[in-house]
């Protein structure tokens, strides 16, 4: 293949330019704040889950204080009744009147355990209700960082892809002043060389592999004309001639 010694010249142009677009796009891949949200966004699912169960156990705590709130209040209605007739004298039988005694002392003790029962459900409810409000608390903590996160990402993004869309322009410009020809083979080896398609010969040093060219090369490169398009033995990229190759 020919090619004007210009025109491979503008190839390392558009090299530089690929190469550029590649830094790029790994530094948006890379940017920092990606492992720093996925962290966050770890912690807050942790911590959701743990305010759910929270939240679950203050919600039953409170059905259980409302059952033996009513619980006691029944023994307490059922003793105020009880005390009534007691209280009344409708009860005049000795023996009625001891059992009446009885259950109304049972019905103190029984009133006295159910409040105690109501005490203990209470103090476990206002252990959840402070779990819940710190677990609330830590949420929109994390949930705050991850905004302040994601801001500063979008932020680089915006910076990044801004500078991507002007290299990109530029590659455009240069890219369409190179043979068709030459243009697709470099664009091919690009792909199956890791990104780079084409080299500066420098000092007789391929700068694609880093491997100087032996004797027999050199003396090849001397020989050929300038349109013409080498190849590095090496690593089978272009071989760019410049001013300064050492031949």
């Amino acid at each position: 293949m020919n090619a004007a010694p210009a025109d491979q010249i503008r190839l390392l142009d558009v090299q530089a330019l690929d190469v550029r677009l590649q830094q790029l796009a790994h530094k948006r891949r890379s940017l920092p704040e990606h492992a720093e949200i996925e962290s966050l966004n770890k912690d807050l699912t942790q911590l959701r889950d743990l305010l759910v169960a929270a939240q679950t156990e203050e919600s039953d705590c409170a059905r259980e204080q409302t059952k033996a709130e009513q619980d006691v209040d029944q023994v307490r209605q059922r003793a105020v009744r009880d005390q009534k007739r007691l209280d009344s004298g409708a009860v005049s039988s000795p023996k009625d009147l001891e059992n009446l005694q009885r259950e109304i002392t049972s019905l103190a003790k029984r009133q006295g355990d159910l409040e105690d029962v109501v005490l203990e459900v209470m103090e476990r409810r206002e252990s959840a209700q402070e779990r819940v409000a710190e677990l609330t608390e830590r949420v929109s903590s994390v949930q705050s960082k991850i905004d302040d996160a994601t801001s500063r990402r979008d932020a680089a993004f915006e910076s990044l892809d801004g500078e991507t869309a002007t290299v990109t322009k530029e590659r455009e410009v240069i890219a369409g002043t190179i043979p068709a020809d030459l243009l697709k083979l470099y664009d091919k080896l690009r792909e199956q060389q890791g990104g780079v398609g084409a080299a500066r010969l420098y000092q007789r040093r391929c700068e694609g592999c880093r491997l100087e060219l032996n004797i027999t090369e050199v003396n090849e490169v001397k020989a050929a004309s300038p349109d013409t398009v080498l190849r590095c033995e090496n690593c089978r990229r272009i071989l760019v001639r410049t001013s300064e190759s050492g031949l």
